[in-house]
Parts: C-alpha cells; sequence; structure tokens
C-alpha cells in the first residue's frame, strides 16, 4: 500500500489522480517553444512573400500589421483547437483556465513574427525598398528558423551536431519558401 502522499506513479512514470482530482495539463518544454517559434517563423516568411506583390504598391505599415493580426489569429485558433481536442467533463470553471492556459501558451507564434513585424515596420519609416525587405526578410527568418531548431534541440538534449542537423533542417524550409518565392514571382 502506498502512504505517501502526491500522485501514484506507474511503471511508464505517468501520474495517476484519484477520482475527484482535476487533471493538471502537463508543462510547456522547450519542443513545444519550437513548435511555436517554427511555426510563426514560417507563417510570417510565406506572408511577407505573398504581401509583396511586384508592381503593387509597397504598404510596409499594412503589410506588418497583417502579419501581426495573421499570427495572433492562427495562435488564437491553434490553441482553441488544442483545448477542444483535449476537451474533459469538467466545471466550466476549470474548463475556461484550460482554454486560457492553452491560448496563452500559442505565445511563441506570435513572438516569432515579431522580427519580421519590426523589419517591415522600419522598412515603412526608412523609405526601403519590397525587394530588399522582402529578401532581408525571408533571409532572417530562414537564419531564425536554424536558431530555433538548434537551441531548442540543445535545449531539450540533443548533442550539438543532432542539434545542428536539425536547425539545418528547419532552415530548409526557410529555403524552400524562398525558392517558391522567386519561382511564383
Amino acid at each position: 500500500m502506498n502512504h505517501t502522499k502526491g500522485p501514484v506513479v506507474n511503471e511508464q512514470q505517468q501520474p495517476q489522480t484519484s477520482p475527484g482530482a482535476r487533471p493538471v495539463p502537463p508543462g510547456r518544454r522547450g519542443a513545444d517553444w519550437m513548435f511555436g517559434g517554427v511555426y510563426g517563423t514560417v507563417l510570417a516568411s510565406g506572408l511577407l512573400a505573398a504581401l509583396d506583390q511586384k508592381g503593387g504598391d509597397f504598404t510596409p505599415f499594412y503589410d506588418a500589421s497583417w502579419v501581426l493580426v495573421t499570427a495572433a489569429t492562427a495562435a488564437l485558433a491553434h490553441g482553441y483547437a488544442h483545448h477542444m481536442a483535449s476537451h474533459r467533463q469538467d466545471s466550466a470553471s476549470h474548463r475556461w483556465r484550460l482554454l486560457v492556459l492553452a491560448l496563452w501558451h500559442e505565445w511563441p507564434m506570435i513572438a516569432a513574427t515579431l522580427p519580421t513585424v519590426l523589419l517591415l515596420v522600419l522598412s515603412g519609416l526608412v523609405d526601403w525598398d519590397s525587394y530588399g525587405v522582402t529578401a532581408v526578410g525571408l533571409g532572417l527568418n530562414t537564419a531564425l528558423l536554424f536558431a530555433w531548431g538548434s537551441v531548442v534541440a540543445l535545449r531539450v538534449g540533443y548533442r550539438m551536431t543532432s542539434a545542428l542537423l536539425i536547425g539545418l533542417a528547419d532552415a530548409t524550409i526557410g529555403l524552400a519558401i524562398i525558392v517558391a518565392n522567386a519561382v511564383i514571382k
């Protein structure tokens, strides 16, 4: 018989709660931040490439606002979808707390778009041309994808070589967007 306080742990080290206890969502780890960071950076790159229209007016402040609004909307939708996918029969107040927590955990997606937003705002202030902004933004985001992958892989326990390969794999997504942007335009 177990006389210790706290959750009982089974063979797989999964906590079991008593029948009336409310389960606590698992803590966020570096891999979850990486997901939001990579997703937000890819989203920002795709929007940056799509909003830059050859021959069209360059509207960096408008574009920056759309990148930010789209990131916030995507983060809310993603957090809500995760919440609904793990829906349990709990009290309404507990479900609302879990929803707020799920939405809060999406902040890396929004934060990952901020370099692109700031680049667009800066380009509007200094009257930078759209081609240069798009090229620098896509290059910056590709470097950020490499950093997201490498740093978070190191944080969750990968060795340096593996972490750099993971960063390279993430950067390949950015390179694919650069190639698609060049081919489509």
